[in-house]
């Protein structure tokens, strides 16, 4: 059992250190092949540099991605894009990359898979092994659905506050994108990253019409669209900023008390499950118990 125990765990200490230095190795090649797009060549000693990682490991690892992404649905490729995208790994990962990933954690968890059935026996083992092969096959995608959703919901949650900051920048004298730049160096924060991101766009030539796109295909926060439509909007027919910004901070305020009220409601009935299973059961055992054993002892 010990010599089993160790082969488990240095087969997955091996495939999650093989799995870190292959994407380092890929984070610095994606990085250079970016440095060559924008025109910077690399001397013989910088590619020299390079450690064998990168130059040898990460275009492996790239094309072994691009070999499974062959065998994929159609459109799958295109949906995990744009789930990393959202999830802010973009930068990092690709669709082939992740499916790599989906691969090695597949392949760990059908070994501990093995090593389950080897050491438990009857109900215990069936379920383990079914535990091991779910968290192998599916721990990646709850992983990063689990990522998109907080980084939606902390972008949600910042929303209210940087619009009214906008509108107090905006009603004080400053631009659209003066007022954005101030927000961005005082508020922290997911969402004040995408506001950069798109402020640098277009500062390089992207309208700004293009950026606010841009930044609500990287969101895909219902509110942020709603604001970026209604400032598209504001563009295009030539209403006021401030009047505009002023309205959806009164509208987004709105919205954030009443999901604080709906939460509010659902919290009873989410309050259910746990007292019924976890809290009644303890509180009649202390109740019932005494009454339990003096009828059982007056009985007998």
């Amino acid at each position: 059992m010990d010599q089993a125990l160790f082969a488990a765990i240095a087969v997955g200490v091996t495939l999650g250190a093989a799995t870190i230095f292959i994407g380092s190795g890929v984070l610095k090649a994606r990085a250079s092949a970016s440095r060559r797009l924008a025109g910077l060549r690399e001397t013989r000693a910088e590619v020299l540099e390079k450690g064998f990682g990168e130059r040898a490991v990460a275009p492996m690892f790239q094309g072994v991605g691009r070999f499974f992404m062959r065998y994929t649905p159609q459109g799958w490729g295109a949906r995990v894009e744009k789930k990393l995208l959202i999830a802010g790994w973009a930068p990092r990962l690709d669709g082939s990359s992740w499916a790599v990933i989906r691969v090695l954690s597949l392949v760990l968890g059908i070994l501990l898979t093995i090593f389950v059935s080897g050491q438990l026996e009857g109900t215990t083992r069936l379920a383990a092994m079914f535990g091991a092969l779910l968290i192998g096959a599916l721990g990646p995608e709850a992983i990063l659905t689990r990522r998109v959703d907080e980084r939606k919901a902390k972008m949600e949650r910042d929303l209210p506050d940087v619009i009214d900051l906008l509108v107090i920048s905006v009603e004080a004298g400053l631009g659209f994108e003066g007022a954005l730049g101030r927000v961005v160096q005082n508020v922290p924060g997911e969402l004040s990253d995408e506001f950069s991101r798109m402020l640098q766009e277009t500062r390089v030539g992207v309208s700004r019409n293009a950026a606010l796109k841009s930044l609500a295909e990287r969101t895909d926060v219902d509110d942020l669209n709603t604001f970026i439509m209604a400032l598209t909007q504001a563009d295009a027919f030539g209403v006021s900023i401030s009047r505009m910004l002023r309205v959806q901070a009164d509208e987004m305020r709105v919205r954030r008390r009443l999901r604080a009220q709906e939460r509010a409601f659902a919290a009873p009935v989410k309050m259910t499950f746990p007292l019924v299973l976890c809290i009644f059961p303890g509180i009649f055992v202390v109740l019932l118990g005494p009454a339990a054993i003096q009828i059982s002892e007056s009985i007998l």
